[in-house]
């Protein structure tokens, strides 16, 4: 570890703050992280209730490789702090017209157990898979391995590369235009289509270019950490500490200090500190709002679109239900219908999809014995002024409805806790503006240009990490956020 008399301020201890935190601290910087919460995590947090342990917010893990980078920077070996299993299937998918099929992890493979329940054949899936494998081999390097607001990167050889293989990538058709072409099954139309949420965006607006999220998950593979979606954090957390970085929780930082357009510090309600460099993982929205008052704000940037938000329901279930796995989606009749309720009438589907994440099928300690652990997840619009609480309570019944038909039970008796989770409370806990869980949506062909760069254009020693800033939302990619923002220090 190289050692620097320079210091470093992260504000946040989201995943990407804790990352930036670590990446700091081996370039040999004295490194702060100040943090609002009393606990770390951002969205990637924990509770208990009544004897049920729930992961808060993101709950599927891919690209792994990228937590045990930070290990391995540090000089440690990943499998002695930090494990996960591979999955197979991933996920299990409930249609209304009774239909279950399981997602499975590689293309064959995937390609085989979903021809056998959907009528699209074997090779038409291995051919489309094929395809968002080129595609994100193209886009990698391009968007997600560099700055894309530093022209230099512009200049190597596989950015050229994926710049003049631009037409591949699919920005001039939608998510659902170029899957309604691939396939003829609406069903895995709409299985396909489901990746747009993964960074709070429509499939019947975001760029076909969106497909290779799937790409990532079905070949690349996901995992479940030991412990749950928390470990990470918590590996991270005590990584951190373990190589000098100092943590202050409960400590909001209420500004950002600069002066002759260069960082200078940060101020807390214990005072101002002086540090060479300040790196935020705040919602960039916020950070602007609410850090930087006299700052020059990037209109153009903040003014984007939002993405969606959700409502969670962390249900204590008393029963065992032997047809779900660790992740789950119950699909709605109208899928395109839902979406436009989200973002164009800015309110609650009344037939949701819904997403059940339970963690004590791995875990069994996160519920009693006999009982389940159920984070149930719909899509929701960020927040606008709604009334919430009828939203909520609106949302209740239509996810019961849907559970029971769809399940053939009735789970209405089996709640034993219930913890919620809303876009008020979003916002509230995260800093994230207008309880937006990706920050802006990604409903253009442009959407991955338009994110606020990693570094201030303004303000000398002023960086940016985390899902509002380039390359976006979701682990892997905050992950990735916070070492492009390290290493432009």
């Amino acid at each position: 570890m190289n050692q620097t008399t320079k210091s470093c301020a992260i504000i946040g201890a989201g995943i990407s703050g804790i990352a930036a935190a670590i990446r700091m601290r081996n370039k040999g910087y004295a490194v702060t992280v100040f943090e609002a919460n009393a606990f770390p995590g951002g969205k990637l947090s924990t509770e208990s209730n009544k004897g049920y342990r729930f992961d808060m917010g993101p709950s599927v893990f891919t690209m792994p490789e990228y937590v045990d980078e930070l290990f391995v920077l540090s000089g440690k070996k990943p499998r002695e702090h930090f494990n996960y299993i591979p999955l197979d299937p991933v996920y299990r998918y409930f249609f209304e017209d009774g239909t279950i099929v399981d997602g499975y992890h590689g293309k064959e493979k995937y390609a085989e157990k979903m021809s056998e329940k959907l009528k699209d054949s074997k090779e038409d899936i291995v051919k489309y898979l094929k395809k968002t494998e080129e595609m994100y081999e193209l886009t990698a390097e391009v968007f997600l391995h560099n700055s894309l607001h530093k022209f230099k990167n512009f200049m190597t050889k596989r950015v050229v590369k994926g710049l003049l293989n631009f037409g591949k990538i699919g920005a001039f058709d939608t998510m659902n235009g170029a899957n309604k072409k691939a396939f003829k099954d609406p069903r895995l139309v709409q299985i396909l289509n489901r990746y747009s949420t993964y960074n709070g965006s429509s499939p019947y607006l975001a760029p076909a270019t969106l497909n290779v999220i799937s790409h990532v998950e079905i070949q690349k593979g996901a995992f479940y950490p030991i412990g749950g979606m928390f470990s990470i954090t918590e590996s991270l957390v005590k990584l951190a500490k373990e190589i000098g970085v100092t943590f202050n929780f409960s400590t909001p930082v209420r500004e950002i200090l600069t002066e002759s357009k260069k960082v200078k510090g940060v101020r807390t309600d214990n005072g101002s500190l002086n540090f060479d460099v300040v790196i935020s993982n705040m919602d960039v929205y916020n950070s602007y709002l609410q850090l930087l008052p006299n700052a020059k704000k990037p209109e153009k940037t903040l003014s984007q679109a939002k993405s969606s938000s959700g409502i969670i329901f962390y249900w204590g279930i008393k029963h065992n239900f032997s047809q779900l796995g660790l992740h789950n989606i119950l699909f709605s009749k109208n899928y395109e219908e839902e979406f436009d309720t989200i973002f164009s009438k800015k309110t609650v589907y009344d037939d949701p999809t819904i997403y059940v994440n339970i963690t004590s099928k791995h875990t069994p300690t996160d519920a009693p014995v006999g009982c389940e652990n159920w984070f149930a997840f719909i899509n929701a619009p960020n927040n606008s002024g709604q009334n919430w609480d009828d939203l909520v309570n609106q949302a209740r019944e239509a996810m019961i409805k849907k559970v029971n038909r769809l399940l053939k039970t009735d789970i209405r008796p089996m709640i034993e806790c219930e913890m919620i989770l809303d876009p008020r409370v979003v916002e509230a806990r995260t800093s994230s503006a207008f309880g937006a869980i990706y920050g802006n949506a990604s409903n253009n062909k442009f959407a991955a240009f338009l994110r606020h760069a990693n570094f201030s254009k303004e303000i000398k020693g002023l960086y940016f990490c985390g899902g509002s800033v380039h390359p976006g939302p979701s682990i892997p990619l905050c992950l990735l956020s916070a070492k492009i923002t390290t290493e432009l220090i």
